[in-house]
């Protein structure tokens, strides 16, 4: 037998249902926003903490998942997607039961970074199985749209669900929704447990193709160093890192306007709501037109759109609102950033196989949710200052819109440039 062969049979997949994958997505992001998006509450109405320690607390959480996905990606190259996704439930499950005990800054602040490192195990391995029943499904049939379409939808149905099984159940107490949470999170292990074919734990052999048609052999070991001298694909997740920047102005930039706007952060969860609703309702149709128009268009057309949400922010801003105009502003924000999100993500995601060129492809999904997070952090420390002045109509307003509209604009026109070569 020669080593290409065994190469190549070392590197055979295991291959669970692509429903089973999509319904994971789901039950996980129902078990999440049962309970995280409480948390703030909780800390400040219940035990009378500051605002500085749930900020404390929600940007460890964020940092512990998004800031971990290169991690959990190799992690999950290493171990196999099962082994990742099975420990990633764990871990989350043990957040949510320091969450259901906690009643002290040290706890809260333990369960949610547990909660956030759970996320950072299993997000970059279903993204990998998704990847690989993805790449199956270009190969047999190429019918659009994909599945990443069908994981956006399902996460967002999963968003809508989860915060009104949480409000249910934080009328009894908040111990007793995180309890909950847990044991969503056990029964899923146990279903991914057996609904997941065992796969080889060990780095495998892969043969990929190398850019002069000649085949090399590499080991999953050495795959972050291949990753990163790909300068086409380190570009291109950093340019594409403006994407989660934008859209987490839903959380940070949209409460602000809506105090500047007069509409009051009651509205907040309404617009929350027109934004799942705007994503279940035109995923798919979006994803017909991006298919058909191809990816360098839609990822152009995507952030062009988030890039017009902002300018038309930065216009409206400087103006005050009265009666049912107060709410224009930020729901034209939420329309455009959901549009343009759903024009991006499920388009960029496929992309990611064909620069991984049969590698494991989990520390690339890594890789770009890395970036993302990495460019969240800063962004938002640099936009922190330019808020301060953007509560009240005026000029001063206008200066975090106008930022955000010109770092999509970069997007917009340099990612169609890096495009991977097709294979």
């Amino acid at each position: 037998m020669t080593a290409l062969s065994t190469a190549t049979r070392t590197a055979i997949k295991p291959r669970p249902a692509p429903g089973l994958l999509l319904a994971s997505q789901l039950v996980f992001n129902i078990g999440f926003y049962a309970v995280v998006p409480f948390l703030a509450l909780v800390m400040t109405r219940d035990f009378g903490m500051t605002a500085t320690a749930v900020g404390v607390v929600l940007g460890a959480r964020v940092f512990s998942q998004q800031g971990l996905f290169l991690v959990g990606g190799m992690i999950t190259d290493r171990w196999g997607p099962r082994r990742a996704m099975l420990v990633g439930c764990l871990v989350r499950i043990s957040g949510y039961l320091t969450l259901a005990m906690a009643g002290s800054f040290p706890l809260f602040l333990l369960g949610a970074v547990l909660t956030g490192m759970g996320g950072a195990l299993f997000s970059p391995a279903l993204e990998s199985l998704v990847g690989r029943a993805e790449e199956r499904r270009r190969n047999t049939s190429g019918k659009a749209p994909g599945l990443f379409a069908l994981l956006a939808i399902c996460g967002e149905i999963g968003a809508v669900a989860g915060p009104l099984v949480g409000a249910l159940l934080l009328g009894m107490s908040f111990g007793w929704a995180a309890l909950a949470g847990a044991g969503v999170f056990a029964v899923m292990t146990g279903v991914l447990w057996h609904g997941i074919p065992a796969g080889p734990t060990k780095p495998a052999l892969v043969t990929v193709p190398a850019t002069d048609d000649v085949h090399h052999t590499v080991v999953h070991g050495e795959g972050v160093r291949a990753m990163l001298r790909d300068r086409r694909f380190v570009a291109f997740g950093a340019l594409y890192s403006v994407n989660l920047l934008a859209y987490n102005q839903l959380y940070f930039g949209l409460p602000i306007e809506l105090t500047r706007s007069g509409a009051g952060p009651e509205s907040l969860a309404g617009l929350f709501a027109v934004a799942s609703l705007l994503t279940v309702a035109l995923q798919w149709p979006i994803s017909r037109l991006t298919h058909r128009i191809g990816p360098g268009w839609a990822l152009a057309m995507g952030f062009t759109l988030k890039g017009l949400a902002f300018a038309t922010m930065a216009v409206l801003a400087q103006f005050p609102a009265t009666g049912a105009l107060q709410l224009l502003p930020p729901l034209l924000l939420v329309v455009g950033l959901c549009l343009g999100h759903m024009c991006i993500g499920p388009v960029a995601m496929p992309l990611v196989l064909d620069f991984a060129r049969g590698r494991s492809s989990g520390i690339y999904y890594g890789l770009l949710a890395s970036l993302g997070g990495c460019a969240v952090l800063l962004g938002n420390f640099v936009l922190g200052p330019l808020y301060s002045g953007a509560t009240q109509p005026g000029p001063d307003a206008v200066w975090p819109w106008a930022v955000m509209a010109a770092l999509t604009a970069i997007p917009a026109v340099g990612l169609s440039r890096l495009l991977p070569p097709q294979r």
